[in-house]
């Protein structure tokens, strides 16, 4: 049944606007004439525009309306009036519209994976295919609501880390902006005095003159340049073969390739986990897995671990081969297939992966921070000294 907007007035002449299903505009005209309202704006709102406004769901969002849903079908509503509630109860047009369009498609007759699938951009890889095993299996609803607690374990601790990267951030910023201000307008028209007086400068305040002179001439230039090294760096991202070769170089710089690999790995045995505990086959789950991998030269090695199990390989023999996943996984991981436990003890490794994970972060920040701080205290001090070397020369020459 179609679905449209509407805007409408009220008997006291108050203006509204909502969504509703009909069978015709004459038909949604007559709908809202039975609620008391009279519309100026009707307009019928298709499944791919629905699409298109939705755009991305943030993890947030895909995380409530999944738990929403997971609760009506679990009370046995079925899943057409499941989505219909959701719908209508979401305050944010662009995922209601999302909704609508599914819904739609769900009352064609396709399956709710089906229907998820058209819209790839809200609805990832993993979260299709987890619904497809539920409906396949018969609990949906329990699926759902697994589903809903992943995605909000996913989306709490990428807060975490967003939130421990915060304050070293703004500290550099703040660090960059304060020496670059007193470069550019402080140290010129206070060492200004000291070249009009003649005397010979000491080393240090010439290079710090020499230094201001390049920020004030030169730093729009050096802005610039850096704003088109980033874009350039931005673009080579979209390009496969280049975003294959960052991804390689980022795995071999010193502490952040431990990161990635300790993160991509975490993230790895969850889906895995998820996907295991939903029935999805564990080749299949294995493909998809390695698919939500955000490095492109771990994806590739997850691929073959894939590839691998398929012909018959253990997993832990596969993932040992690969060379990315932690020993303590791995551990976890044989002991799991070996007592027939392989998706509780996926879900274990991964959350202590995460637990690790976050502990380097904490230490890295806390280490960052007085770094930053001496590194942004020897600058101040040497653009004193630099400013108090040529005053005790003077008073030398005066005395």
């Amino acid at each position: 049944m179609p679905t449209f907007d509407y805007r409408a007035e009220n008997a006291q002449g108050h203006r509204c606007r909502g969504r509703l299903e009909a069978e015709n505009p004459r038909h949604a005209r007559q709908l809202l004439r039975e609620r008391g309202l009279w519309p100026f704006q009707l307009k019928e709102l298709r499944g791919e525009q629905g699409a298109r406004r939705a755009g991305r769901l943030s993890a947030a969002d895909l995380a409530l309306l999944t738990l929403q849903l997971s609760t009506l079908v679990q009370a046995g509503l079925p899943l057409e009036e499941a989505l219909e509630v959701v719908a209508r109860q979401t305050s944010k047009r662009r995922v209601a519209g999302l909704l609508w369009a599914v819904r739609g498609r769900v009352m064609e007759g396709h399956a709710l994976a089906v229907a998820l699938s058209k819209f790839p951009a809200a609805f990832p890889e993993l979260f299709r295919a987890t619904v497809a095993a539920g409906e396949r299996s018969g609990h949906l609803g329990h699926v759902l609501e697994q589903l809903a607690a992943y995605t909000q374990a996913r989306q709490a601790s990428r807060q975490k880390i967003q939130m421990a990267l915060i304050y070293p951030s703004i500290l550099m910023f703040a660090s960059v902006a304060i020496v670059g201000f007193l470069l550019g307008y402080v140290v010129p028209d206070v060492v200004k005095i000291f070249v009009d007086s003649g005397q010979p400068l000491p080393l240090l305040t010439r290079a710090l003159i020499s230094l201001s002179d390049g920020v004030r001439q030169f730093g729009l230039v050096f802005l610039g340049g850096a704003l088109a090294l980033f874009s350039g760096w931005r673009w080579s991202l979209r390009q496969p073969l280049w975003r294959l070769r960052w991804h390689a170089l980022a795995l071999n710089i010193p502490l952040i390739g431990v990161l990635l690999r300790a993160m991509e790995a975490a993230r790895f045995a969850s889906t895995l986990a998820i996907l295991g505990k939903s029935a999805v086959p564990l080749v299949d789950a294995l493909e998809i897995a390695a698919a939500v991998i955000g490095n492109q030269t771990i994806r590739a090695r997850m691929s073959e671990v894939a590839r691998s199990v398929r012909e018959g390989s253990t997993l832990t023999r596969s993932l040992e081969r690969s060379g990315d996943i932690p020993p303590m996984m791995l551990h976890m991981i044989a002991s799991g297939e070996r007592a027939g436990e392989l998706d509780a003890m996926l879900a274990r490794a991964a959350e202590q992966q995460e637990a690790s994970l976050a502990a380097r972060i904490a230490l890295m920040v806390s280490l960052f921070e007085p770094a930053m701080l001496l590194v942004m205290g020897a600058v101040v001090l040497l653009i004193v000294l630099a400013i108090l070397l040529p005053i005790l020369s003077l008073n030398q020459l005066v005395n």
